[in-house]
């Protein structure tokens, strides 16, 4: 496995928010909502979104130790 770069880091944080906004909306919108079915579907959304957040997680978690170290200034 080789490190990531830097600009794939920031693609990989830049999609745990997205996903991150994603689930909220998808809850607020399941909290909101009158029907039945359209509540199950944002919930169901909201789950998937955060399998979603979290394989990026973990993905970015398994890099870690393979980040090269710079002195702290």
């Amino acid at each position: 496995m080789q490190p990531l770069t830097t600009k794939e880091t920031e693609y990989i944080v830049d999609s745990l928010s997205n996903e991150d906004l994603a689930i909220k909306q998808c809850i607020a919108l399941a909290t909101h909502t009158q029907n039945p079915a359209i509540q199950r579907i944002c919930l169901d959304l909201a789950g998937r979104h955060q399998q979603h957040y979290q394989m990026l997680l973990d993905s970015l978690q398994q890099h870690i130790p393979l980040a090269p170290q710079y002195p702290q200034q």
